[in-house]
């Protein structure tokens, strides 16, 4: 894997501009294949995870270009072949290539998918949406085979509201028969993205962005155009730096409703911001107060950017806690951010961040995607030289942040 080295302590000013959601990209991509015509998806993000999706439609045989972030895909020839252990474990997404072949085929063969080890990540609620609609589930030695005889519209209440099961379901349901109903479904802004593309295709589906989700199954689907929305983790991540680093740092093509959770909780600190209807131009706050955090669902604080902002918590004056309530193992940079003089305690699902504690450049390893961001962020604040190894993570998940980054005033080279 790649390395990068940052010099720390630069000032960050300029605009960076907003990429397509990869959250939402990496959904609509697999749901194309539901289609009987050709779909057009737009503000496509140029990361390796939709390299990875490219490659599964290309080998079930759909016809595929990426043109400037519009990606036309025909998938009038695909066949349904079983997708293999080596491409299905390259990220975790690959897994709505399952709903979507079950949905369109009534039959899938594909392995266990892959991505971030932050903890558990069991696809057991997308399972049972499968089972609720008429699907048989056979799993062997990781690799899964589920058939069913006829796809038929089903009452499905989600444990917990997973963003992965509820896309997952809903993928399977737009061609059942007759009416599913999710209950307990995630409310995420990338659901109702994906929802609108699927309804743009011909599907019928209402109350997406609510805790009840109904979708009356179709027979067909058209071809049609989407586009996919700007992606609020990479919004937040660069609004965290703008509050370490900012002067009169501009983020625009943003939602400012999708990152409500973290701004409110920026103005808590005392961080000075200016918010237009597609922009936040953001300053750094010299005295940052701390605060208590707790990652939910949405609209609540969202887990992936949980680690980001445990950078600009140890800049914070006092004791700021935060728990994560998502995934189990997503404290993985806190050891790296001790390493570079962070004074962090974890107990549990909860880490304590006393601060404010000067950073200093050191060797760290970026273990998953957002902790990767994480460290990128302690790095443009710490003094002298840090370097990141597996920085792979970040460039699967952040489309072009060194070129953005640098082009408002970071150093970084990478090896």
């Amino acid at each position: 894997m790649k390395q990068i080295k940052i010099e720390g302590g630069r000032t960050l000013t300029g605009t960076i501009k907003i990429s397509g959601a990869k959250n939402s990209a990496v959904a609509l991509v697999p749901a194309s294949i539901l289609s009987d015509g050709i779909v057009k998806i737009d503000n496509i993000p140029n990361i390796s995870d939709i390299n990875a999706l490219d490659e599964i439609l290309r080998y079930l045989g759909a016809k595929v270009s990426l043109d400037n972030g519009l990606m036309t895909i025909n998938p009038k020839e695909i066949k349904n072949k079983k997708i293999p252990k080596e491409v299905s474990s390259k990220l975790r997404a690959s897994y709505y290539f399952m709903s979507a072949l079950l949905g369109k085929y009534k039959h899938v063969e594909m392995y266990f998918p892959g991505g971030c080890k932050i903890g558990a990540r069991p696809i057991d609620q997308t399972l049972k949406g499968f089972e609720a609609l008429g699907a048989i589930v056979e799993e062997k030695d990781n690799k899964f085979i589920i058939s069913a005889t006829e796809l038929k519209g089903g009452h499905v209440y989600l444990d917990m509201p997973s963003v992965g099961a509820t896309i997952n379901t809903m993928l399977v349901a737009v061609k059942a028969k007759g009416l599913t109903i999710i209950e307990n479904a995630a409310k995420e802004p990338e659901i109702v993205n994906v929802a609108t593309f699927l309804n743009n295709m011909g599907a019928k589906i209402t109350g997406a962005g609510t805790s009840e989700i109904r979708i009356r199954g179709v027979e067909k689907l058209k071809g049609c155009f989407a586009e996919v929305i700007p992606d609020r983790i990479e919004t937040g991540t660069y609004i965290i730096a703008g509050a370490l680093l900012g002067d009169n740092l501009r983020i625009e093509n943003i939602i400012p409703e999708h990152v409500e959770s973290l701004t409110l909780k920026l103005k808590e600190m005392g961080v000075k911001m200016k918010i237009g209807n597609s922009y936040i131009v953001i300053n750094k706050c010299l005295k940052p107060k701390h605060v208590n955090l707790k990652t939910l669902g949405y609209p609540g604080f969202p887990t992936d950017l949980q680690q980001p902002i445990t950078t600009l918590l140890t800049q914070c004056t006092g004791v700021s806690t935060l728990e994560e309530t998502i995934y189990e193992n997503r404290f993985q940079n806190v050891p790296y951010l001790n390493k570079m003089g962070a004074n962090i305690k974890i107990s549990g699902k909860k880490i304590k961040i006393k601060g404010p504690t000067p950073l200093k450049g050191a060797k760290v390893t970026a273990t998953d995607l957002r902790a990767g961001a994480c460290l990128i962020l302690a790095a443009l604040i710490a003094k002298g030289t840090t370097t990141i190894k597996d920085i792979d993570h970040v460039l699967r998940g952040y489309e072009k942040i060194l070129e953005k980054l640098t082009n408002v005033g970071a150093k970084i080279t990478m090896e």
